[in-house]
């Protein structure tokens, strides 16, 4: 390959990663024309595409290097995103995920329990999923569980809440002195943010899967969850391992603020690389490509 070619190769696969870039955001735009202009009404100082997009792929570099650093190092790291529905944690963790060796960084989202999961000690669904030497797990939504959805909606009792608040300090105590570095992130968004989100998602046929009769609930109990939020932060805001709140009414700033908060709670550095280099292909002249049937190929119908 010439040096002609070789660049416009590399245009081309860069201009493929800011396509996907975009693709991520079309998310953002699938919105009727009435919806779009109510939210423009609600956030008219968004953040300019470019500069969002500048900002994003700095930081995402930034997170390629303490992937690297966690995995030279054998670092066990955990990162808890928990907040209202709607509130944006899904987005951020695509954001932080989306350049990543999924090997090394993972997420780990648990459906509801399953009746015998009920009967278990309540950590022990979440402990499978922790980190061993060299990882980064990515909880969306988490033990914390216990403490919001499951104590507003009635799924726990008082007295099971009364025993989490009590367990889960010593809980994460342990996972401190076991090595693993833990992180709590809160996203918080106003309640009309949360109900234009929702109207959205409503009017939005590629986004209406999203909403669940919990999700519809959280609107009737948003008090309820506001109270259970606090006493939250009160009795599990330890040392070890603190909250961090982040502002989410802006979804493109709360993903930048957010990535850009985590990697300052790193000393991550260069590490050591082997220098990759292209091996020669082996030829083998008396070697010849065999035609395949057609029938295996996908149409090419685009």
């Amino acid at each position: 390959m010439d040096d002609t070619s070789a660049r416009d190769w590399l245009e081309a696969e860069l201009a493929d990663a800011l396509d996907e870039d975009y693709e991520l955001e079309l998310e953002d735009a699938q919105l009727s024309a009435e919806i779009r202009r109510i939210y423009r009404q609600a956030h008219p100082a968004g953040i300019p595409r470019a500069e969002y997009f500048r900002t994003l792929i700095r930081l995402q570099s930034e997170l390629i290097r303490l992937q690297s650093w966690v995995q030279y190092h054998k670092e066990k790291v955990v990162v808890l995103f928990e907040g209202r529905d709607s509130a944006g944690k899904g987005g951020v963790i695509k954001r932080i995920t989306q350049r990543l060796n999924p090997r090394v960084v993972r997420t780990v989202a648990l459906p509801a329990p399953s009746d015998r999961e009920k009967t278990q000690w309540y950590f022990q669904r979440y402990v499978p999923h922790l980190p061993a030497g060299g990882e980064i797990v990515l909880f969306d939504r988490s033990w914390y569980n216990r403490a919001g959805v499951e104590r507003v909606m009635g799924f726990a009792d008082e007295d099971q809440v009364e025993q989490f608040f009590e367990d889960v300090p010593e809980f994460e105590r342990m996972l401190v002195r076991s090595g693993i570095r833990v992180v709590k992130y809160w996203f918080s968004i106003t309640d009309e943010e949360q109900q234009m989100r929702f109207l959205m998602r409503i009017h939005d046929p590629m986004k209406q899967w999203k909403l669940s009769p919990m999700d519809l609930q959280s609107r009737v109990r948003w008090e309820q969850y506001t109270k259970a939020k606090e006493q939250m932060f009160a009795r599990t805001n330890i040392p070890e391992a603190p909250w961090y709140i982040v502002e989410g009414n802006d979804k493109k700033r709360a993903r930048l603020n957010c990535i850009d908060h985590l990697l300052t709670l790193f000393p991550y550095e260069d590490v050591p690389h082997e220098e990759i280099t292209l091996p020669d292909r082996v030829f083998n002249p008396d070697y010849e490509r065999k035609v395949l049937p057609p029938e295996l190929y996908v149409p090419p119908k685009y």
